[in-house]
């Protein structure tokens, strides 16, 4: 029988936190844990994600609503990481931000890889990570998969809620648009199919749980870096402002008005 440490890996994984600067700079350490964490936790999710959208082809919404609790709680403990990181003041983070050079949280695939599979696709992010490379492959991988979104279509669908044609049958390489005719269906399913609408809630329970993340993280960029370019030559916080307020699924956002 393996070891605790043999299990879980524990000298190749504690070998991983190697700071670059000279000293080195105390706070590079907590830097590289957080983002190497968040990096597992983005595994993590991607893992439950794909099983979720099996349980939901298999129409099993009891353990779809089980796994979705999971990952909310997930999100939860990403965002409560963010404390730890603003523990870091902005000088303490320029002691070390140059050995970054060319890195930046923006190459994050597993977090593009996230985006896509909850249906927020961008074919210009394929354009950070070169032809051939690990990162390119799997994002290709995801681009061209159904994402969540088309999961639960398909669940509602096979529990007799009529879904629009168009919506079931859409090009799963776009982003998802809202769809005047699935709001209309969607309201009467948060009116007679209570089960169902409680699956709705998990969604918008994702999507905010998303948003609080990409707010959180704005307003901890602003506060170490204020409105610097970011590693790597990206746009910095001012990017990150324009990903907030965009639901993954704007039509259960919508129908709040219509209830």
């Amino acid at each position: 029988m393996p070891s605790y440490g043999d299990y879980l890996k524990l000298d190749e994984l504690l070998a991983l936190q190697r700071p670059l600067s000279k000293g080195p700079e105390h706070d590079e350490m907590l830097f590289i844990v957080i983002h190497q964490v968040y990096e597992l936790w983005f595994k993590e999710i991607l893992h439950e994600l794909d099983y979720l959208n099996g349980l939901l082809v298999r129409n099993d919404g009891a353990r779809a609503r089980h796994t979705l609790k999971r990952i909310l709680t997930v999100l939860k403990v990403m965002v409560a990481q963010l404390d730890i990181l603003e523990t870091m003041t902005p000088l303490e983070f320029l002691s070390f931000r140059d050995r970054l050079e060319s890195g930046s949280g923006f190459q994050s695939h597993q977090f593009r890889e996230l985006e896509f599979a909850l249906g927020w696709k961008d074919h210009t992010a394929l354009e950070r990570y070169a032809t051939g490379t690990e990162g390119r492959r799997r994002l290709e991988k995801r681009l061209a998969a159904s994402t969540l979104w088309d999961a639960f279509l398909r669940h509602l669908a096979a529990n007799s809620v009529p879904v629009p044609r168009t919506d079931l049958e859409r090009d799963v390489t776009q982003k998802v648009v809202p769809s005047a005719a699935l709001r209309d269906v969607l309201v009467k399913v948060y009116r007679e199919r209570p089960d169902l609408a409680e699956l709705c809630e998990r969604m918008v329970d994702l999507d905010e749980g998303l948003m609080e993340w990409r707010y959180r993280h704005v307003k901890m960029v602003q506060r170490t870096i204020g409105t610097r370019r970011g590693t790597g030559g990206s746009a910095g916080a001012e990017y990150l402002v324009s990903t907030l307020n965009q639901p993954l699924f704007p039509d259960l956002w919508t129908i709040r008005t219509e209830l």
